[in-house]
């Protein structure tokens, strides 16, 4: 990143989810509430300082994640 390359990043659950509140700066007890889709590209871009120019990044399909998100957040709700 330092050399203003793109970095592409691919894992899972928990592994995004930890990046996400390091990247973000979400409290503990924030991150729980944060549901991030399976196999939706979430891009980020950094400014100068490696902070995220848009907190939450974008996703590259926001209806396919945003049908994606409110399905996590359903399970088990009946």
């Amino acid at each position: 990143m330092n050399s203003g390359k793109t970095v592409l990043v691919t894992a899972h659950g928990n592994s995004i989810r930890a990046m996400v509140k390091h990247i973000d700066c979400i409290s503990d007890e924030d991150i729980a509430g944060v549901n991030i889709p399976t196999g939706i590209p979430l891009f980020y871009e950094f400014d100068e300082n490696f902070e995220p120019i848009k907190k939450g990044g974008e996703y590259l399909d926001p209806e396919a994640a945003k049908s994606a998100i409110e399905a996590v957040a359903n399970q088990g709700k009946k």
